[in-house]
């Protein structure tokens, strides 16, 4: 994206949801672009590309139309290059992560998780698909069978892959993992590494005024999402990459049981939720309860934060330079506006 900083509204954890939460809860969008500046300079000659899987995409030709899950998109978007056709969660049209990019040629093609039009995607006649996949555990160890994120299911996948070849982002683990994988991919899709590098030096700023948010208040955030079904899912932070990422610079999050074996949450009944009343900032994924909803809860609406109305909804950025130095930035503002509560 780009290397000003933006200011809008906090969106829920992008990454937040496991994919069985999110086919339930989300949606998928897409859109295009043809101006061919997705493309590896745009010269002759055959073009190859091993993603995170390992698995090695090869073509006659450089890709001149990428299209690609949002959260890539908007990686590609920063880093100078203009995809063909975005599919993502949420509709496009409105996700305010696109507000400050001009993707007026694009075709929507599909607005909720695993939706994705197949007519409209193979009209945009794309050379490569981009999506992600995520680890299965806390090692990392990525599935070997079932579709890649994003897709419905594992026939759909193969429908996609007949348009066009399938590339995957891991997401896991460490942020900066995830935010050079998208750099590695722009570069060989044609991006100036000078772009990336301003986008860098933007993206150390905002961690600079991270870590000092961090340092000054010593506050600790949970990240989480709760609903009447399940209760209340707190992420862990090494199995989160945005959530690891800002640990990486000194923000303490809510991790009360880290060694347990689960992958991805902590969850507790609303029976056991003031066990994790530890939080002085909320940081509550919005696809889920808001304040309203959780100060309904006899069980929770005690918990120090919430009564502070340190509350706040919250959406994911992408994991890529100029995203992620607005999204540390839109943090280390909550911290200092919040105190210590809990």
């Amino acid at each position: 994206m780009h290397h000003t900083h933006r200011r809008r509204l906090p969106r829920p954890l992008a990454l937040l949801l496991p994919a069985a939460v999110l086919a339930a809860l989300a949606g998928c969008a897409g859109t295009g672009a043809d101006d061919g500046s997705a493309s590896a300079g745009g010269g002759d000659g055959a073009w190859s590309f091993t993603d995170d899987r390992g698995i090695e995409v090869t073509l006659d030709a450089p890709p001149e139309r990428v299209a690609s899950y949002a959260d890539y998109a908007l990686g590609l978007l920063s880093n100078g290059l203009e995809p063909t056709a975005i599919f993502g969660r949420v509709d496009v049209a409105s996700d305010d992560r696109f507000d400050d990019y001009d993707i007026s040629d694009a075709a929507i093609v599909g607005n909720s998780y695993g939706e994705i039009d197949l007519e409209a995607l193979a009209e945009s006649a794309p050379d490569l698909i981009v999506t992600g996949i995520y680890p299965v555990d806390s090692e990392g160890t990525l599935p070997e069978d079932g579709p890649l994120y994003a897709f419905a299911d594992v026939e759909q996948q193969e429908q996609i892959e007949s348009i066009a070849p399938v590339v995957a982002i891991e997401v896991g683990g460490a942020g900066q993992d995830v935010i050079d994988s998208v750099n590695r991919l722009s570069e060989a899709l044609g991006a100036d590494p000078e772009t990336i590098d301003a986008g860098r030096e933007d993206f150390d700023a905002a961690a600079e005024e991270l870590r000092a948010a961090a340092e000054e208040t010593g506050l600790e955030v949970t990240q989480m999402y709760a609903d009447a079904a399940n209760g209340i899912y707190v992420a862990k932070p090494a199995d989160e990459p945005e959530i690891e990422l800002y640990r990486s610079y000194g923000v303490d999050f809510t991790d009360l049981n880290p060694d347990d074996g689960t992958y991805y949450w902590d969850i507790y009944s609303w029976e056991n939720a003031a066990r994790m009343f530890t939080g002085d900032v909320l940081l509550v994924n919005v696809e889920g309860f808001q304040e309203a909803d959780l100060l309904a809860q006899p069980t929770f609406r005690d918990h120090p934060a919430l009564q502070a109305g340190q509350i706040h909804a919250w959406n994911g950025a992408a994991l890529d330079y100029a995203s992620q130095a607005d999204h540390m930035r839109e943090l280390a503002q909550i911290l200092r506006d919040s105190d210590d509560v809990a």
